[in-house]
C-alpha cells in the first residue's frame, strides 16, 4: 500500500470508522480520509461512523456528517479502520467491518493486531494522521483536509512535545501550515482551552491524586458520581492524565474514570522507560509504549490502583 488512491480503485461504497471515544487523532484521521473521498471520489457512497466527537473538533470540515448510530445492515465494498488496534474498539461499526468485501486498517498503535485484510501499521509514526498524510497526493491536500491532519498530529504528539515526534513529523506539520490553516487557533482552542467545569474537575483530580512507590507513580480516580456532581462527561476529562504526568519525579501517571457500565477506563502516560503498551495488553487494552489505555473491573479505588501499580512496578 503506497497511497489511498490504490485502495479506492474500483470502490463504489466505503465505510470509514475509528476507535471508541474518539480523540483528536481518531477524529482528524477519519475526517481527513472522509473529506478526501467526498472531494475527489464523488461517485463513491461513503459513510463515517464514530461516537460523538468533542465539541471542540466540530469545526472540522464535514464533522456534522458523522454517523453516530449504525442503522440497518449494509455490505460495503471497502471498510477502512483508522487509529484502531482491534475489532472490539470499532464499537457498533464492527458489523460493517465483518461484512465488507475488503477491509483495510491504518494505524500506529504498537499493540495493533493486524485484524484487517490489508494492514498499514507503523508504530514509529507520531499519529495515524501522519500516516494518512503520507498516503495522500500532496497536491490534493486541501486546506480543510490539512486542518484534519494537523489537529490529529497536534493531539497525539502533545503539540509536538512527546517522544513520538520526529523530524518527519515537524516537516509534515510545516507543509500543512503552508496550506493556510490557522494552526495557532487549532492548538489554542482544541488543546489548551478548557471550560470552567473542565478546570474544576481537573482541580479535583489533582487535589485527590496520590503518589506511589516513592513518588515514581502518580494516580487519580474520578467516579461517575464525581462527573455527575461536576456535570461533565468522559470527553471532558481529556488532558488530566497529561497534567499528572508532568509532576516532578514521576515516571508513570495513571488516571481512571468510571464508565456507564460500571467499569473504569484507565489512561496511562510515562516519562521513563516503562512500556505502557505491555501493561495495557495485560488488562485487555492497548496503545503505545508511552501512552496506553484499558478498562478495569470496578472495585475500591485503592484496590484498582494497586493492581495496576503492581504491573507497572515489574518494569520500574
Amino acid at each position: 500500500m503506497t497511497n489511498l488512491d490504490e485502495i479506492l480503485a474500483g470502490v463504489k461504497s466505503a465505510a470509514v470508522a475509528g476507535h471508541l471515544r474518539p480523540d483528536g487523532d481518531c477524529a482528524g484521521s477519519t475526517l481527513a480520509v472522509y473529506n478526501y473521498i467526498k472531494t475527489y471520489y464523488p461517485h463513491i457512497e461513503v459513510n463515517l461512523y464514530l461516537e460523538p466527537i468533542p465539541n471542540k473538533f466540530l469545526f472540522l470540515e464535514k464533522a456534522g456528517e458523522i454517523i453516530h448510530h449504525c442503522g440497518k445492515d449494509k455490505v460495503y465494498d471497502l471498510f477502512m479502520a483508522l487509529d484502531c488496534g482491534d475489532e472490539g474498539r470499532l464499537g457498533d461499526a464492527v458489523k460493517y467491518f465483518r461484512t465488507a468485501k475488503k477491509t483495510v486498517c491504518i494505524d500506529h498503535h504498537v499493540s495493533n493486531e493486524s485484524f484487517a485484510q490489508e494492514n498499514y501499521i507503523f508504530p514509529e509514526a507520531s499519529s495515524t494522521s501522519e500516516l494518512i498524510y503520507g498516503l495522500l497526493p500532496k497536491e490534493r491536500i486541501t486546506k480543510e483536509i490539512a486542518e484534519c491532519i494537523y489537529l490529529g498530529m497536534v493531539h497525539d504528539t502533545g503539540v509536538f512535545q512527546y517522544s513520538c515526534t520526529s523530524a518527519k513529523t515537524m516537516e509534515i506539520a510545516g507543509a500543512l501550515m503552508e496550506t493556510g490553516i490557522d494552526f495557532t487557533k487549532i492548538v489554542d482552542e482544541t488543546f489548551y482551552t478548557k471550560t470552567f467545569v473542565q478546570n474544576k474537575i481537573l482541580g479535583k483530580a489533582l487535589l485527590e491524586a496520590k503518589l506511589y512507590r516513592e513518588g515514581k507513580i502518580i494516580a487519580s480516580v474520578i467516579t461517575a458520581e464525581d462527573m455527575k456532581n461536576f456535570q461533565v462527561l468522559p470527553k471532558h476529562l481529556d488532558g488530566i492524565v497529561n497534567q499528572l504526568r508532568i509532576t516532578k519525579g514521576v515516571e508513570v501517571a495513571l488516571f481512571l474514570y468510571e464508565n456507564d457500565d460500571g467499569t473504569f477506563k484507565a489512561s496511562t502516560r510515562c516519562n521513563g522507560d516503562v512500556d505502557l503498551a505491555k501493561i495495557a495488553v495485560a488488562f485487555g487494552g492497548g496503545g503505545h509504549k508511552k501512552a496506553a489505555g484499558f478498562s478495569i473491573k470496578k472495585d475500591e479505588p485503592e484496590k484498582m490502583i494497586e493492581k495496576i501499580v503492581t504491573e507497572i512496578e515489574k518494569q520500574l
